[in-house]
């Protein structure tokens, strides 16, 4: 069984993808807190095609940065498929990016729900191809642990996606 990509080699790999076909790509998390913005800007080159990032940890700042209908907060919930997609379509509108890849989730260790428990993350990436969803669970890790597995889980997401288009 050969062994996972790292964040870093995934990441790397999605900006060379991006790069090579003069894309851009923007970021929108909420319980990642910026955590995938520096993953990819980690790596050497990234301004080729890393355009910038939200950081919309509050409600507010989801409608206000991005423009997420504060009534999908209210219906569903910040941590929803619907809240999720519509990050990610908010942030790629506001910043005319190609791609954008959007997180919101309950890290915990407080905050969760019988409904929606800690470990409850929705990852989402939008595209002119339209917009796709996943949803994760990864129970209670931990903080780290489901900010570190929503991250991989954002940048793996991200280059399925873009060689999902090549094929």
């Amino acid at each position: 069984m050969a062994a996972r990509n790292t964040a870093a080699e995934t990441g790397q790999q999605v900006l060379e993808i991006l790069a090579r076909d003069g894309k851009t790509i923007v970021t929108a998390e909420s319980c990642t807190g910026g955590l995938i913005a520096a993953a990819l800007t980690d790596i050497p080159g990234a301004s080729q095609a890393f355009y910038g990032g939200y950081v919309v940890y509050a409600n507010a700042a989801k409608t206000r940065l991005i423009g997420v209908q504060p009534r999908l907060i209210r219906d569903y919930g910040a941590v929803s498929n619907q809240v999720a997609r519509a990050m990610a379509d908010g942030a790629r509108n506001t910043a005319h990016a190609d791609f954008a890849v959007a997180v919101t989730g309950i890290a915990g260790p407080e905050g969760g729900s019988e409904k929606k428990p800690v470990g409850l993350v929705y990852v989402a990436v939008s595209s002119e191809l339209g917009t796709v969803v996943i949803e994760h669970k990864f129970g209670d890790l931990g903080r780290d642990a489901i900010r570190k597995a929503s991250v991989q889980a954002a940048l793996d997401l991200v280059l399925q996606v873009l060689t999902s288009d090549e094929a």
